[in-house]
């Protein structure tokens, strides 16, 4: 999931809101599916931290889902769009939304019984991007871009009531390796926030500036990538160093030897000839994923933006060397807003091309719109590591960024079914709790949440609870699933 160009698409829709292939065997078992990436003492729980659960982005989970029987869900009305939801070590989920009246970002504490608001606390407005890529720290405190050039640190406590209330307990200007250097506020802004195990909070812009903040000494200071390069997705960090897919190219930087960060390698990718429709910006739609079979961080994958069939490309951490590119989604429906998931061998992608968001949030595509048939693609490597090769493709057509759990080793989603015959998309649309086994692709529950525009996942992410209950972001509000009946 800028406020330029892509953030102010988002903002429009918030105001307009407001007036099979058939899956097939696999050929890997549940311990191709680990190891997770190093323990990271700079973040709050594996799994629940960041949006794409960790600071490699690998959308995995330690943590079960509901499961395969019946479940308790209940829809949390907040009047916001829900992109973000965390969970802290010690329980309360945190989610960091939208608000459609104000069109400016609020963080919830929520009850974690209920999924109901404990306490909200509003933030100062940045670019939408911004507003959605924070994280958990390792004392249980949330880490927002605010302001468009700024970081703040946000706790909770218990209130003199007895309840719970949210507040800033520092922010810190990151303007003069933001703004300044492009000539004052506003004139770029923080798109996404990531720690990395030496304390230093990294970040990417807008208009391609990467850097970083060192939170001891609030010193900044950042790079600016190629020419004409935006950031549109979220960055992750490993121990090769952090990863930025650009609208053009990945990169890897870390910090050098005098502390300035430097661009270690970039991979140019196919970014296609236009913006798909199912895609917020024209570029990759992809976070980059860190994944691996022996340190959990070995590789990093993005997917590139080509016609007519998109590709999963693969490349060594440390040096960008190609491992592999290779031709992911249905024929015809080949594209993808979704960050991949990577675990061991496995990497899965999961098609987002001609997903319906609402009036205002993009501008043109090529084509201008397309049905959305769904469908997700699983790719294991050799285990040389020197190929990869399709294992399974489905057809759910998943409504929202899914999660593997590495507890049960099934991927847990939302998806949508048309309301009316033949495919055709419409604000009636219905969403459906689904339990992919990521070994074979097949459908291993799918049971019915609710209909209509209000409900809609929109391709955000959600999160597993260590007790197996599902947050899902929506359109207007969140979900709330429960295992039990």
């Amino acid at each position: 999931m800028r406020m330029r160009g892509r953030g102010c698409r988002f903002l429009a829709w918030l105001a307009a809101l407001a007036v099979m292939v058939g899956p097939s065997s696999g050929t890997a078992g549940a311990d191709d599916f680990g190891p997770r990436p190093p323990a990271h003492d700079r973040l709050g729980p594996a799994g629940t931290a960041t949006m794409h659960g960790d600071a490699e982005a690998s959308d995995t989970t330690p943590n079960p889902g509901p499961g395969t029987g019946p479940i308790r869900a209940r829809f949390v009305a907040l009047g916001a769009a829900c992109p973000t939801i965390l969970i802290a070590a010690d329980g309360l989920p945190q989610a960091l939304c939208t608000s459609i009246a104000t069109r400016a970002p609020v963080l919830y504490l929520l009850d974690p019984a209920t999924g109901a608001p404990l306490s909200s606390l509003p933030l100062a407005a940045s670019s939408l991007l911004g507003g959605v890529y924070g994280y958990l720290d390792g004392t249980g405190d949330f880490v927002a871009a605010t302001g468009g050039d700024s970081i703040t640190w946000i706790g909770h406590e218990q209130a003199p009531d007895g309840g719970r209330r949210l507040f800033a307990r520092r922010t810190v200007s990151v303007a003069p390796a933001v703004t300044e250097p492009c000539g004052g506020p506003g004139c770029d802004a923080l798109e996404s926030l990531v720690p990395d195990r030496d304390g230093r909070v990294w970040f990417a812009t807008e208009h391609g500036r990467v850097g970083y903040l060192d939170p001891e000494s609030g010193a900044a200071q950042a790079v600016t990538l190629g020419s004409g390069e935006s950031v549109a997705n979220s960055i992750a960090a490993a121990t090769a160093g952090v990863a930025v897919a650009g609208d053009h190219a990945l990169y890897l930087v870390r910090a050098g030897e005098s502390g300035v960060p430097q661009v270690i390698w970039r991979q140019d990718y196919d970014r296609g000839p236009a913006r798909k429709p199912g895609q917020l910006s024209w570029g990759t739609g992809a976070t980059p994923t860190f994944f691996g079979p022996r340190t959990g961080s070995d590789y990093v994958a993005i997917t590139d933006n080509a016609t007519p069939r998109e590709h999963l490309l693969v490349f060594d951490a440390h040096t960008g060397h190609p491992v592999c590119s290779v031709a992911v989604l249905p024929p015809g429906a080949s594209g993808t807003e979704n960050s991949p998931i990577g675990a061991g061998r496995s990497v899965f992608v999961a098609s987002t091309y001609g997903y319906p968001y609402p009036t205002g949030a993009t501008g043109p595509s090529d084509p201008p719109a397309a049905a959305f048939t769904g469908g997700m693609t699983r790719v294991d490597l050799d285990p040389s590591g020197s190929g990869c090769a399709v294992a399974w493709t489905d057809n759910v057509a998943s409504a929202a960024v899914p999660r593997l759990s590495l507890a049960d080793n099934d991927i847990y989603t939302l998806d949508r079914v048309p309301a009316l015959p033949g495919g055709t998309t419409t604000p009636a649309d219905a969403f459906g709790y689904t339990v992919i086994d990521a070994a074979t692709g097949a459908v291993r529950t799918r049971q019915p949440l609710g209909a209509g525009v209000l409900m809609d996942p929109l391709q955000m992410v959600g999160s597993l609870a260590p007790d197996g209950t599902q947050y899902q972001g929506a359109a207007t509000g969140l979900f709330r699933i429960a295992p039990g009946p």
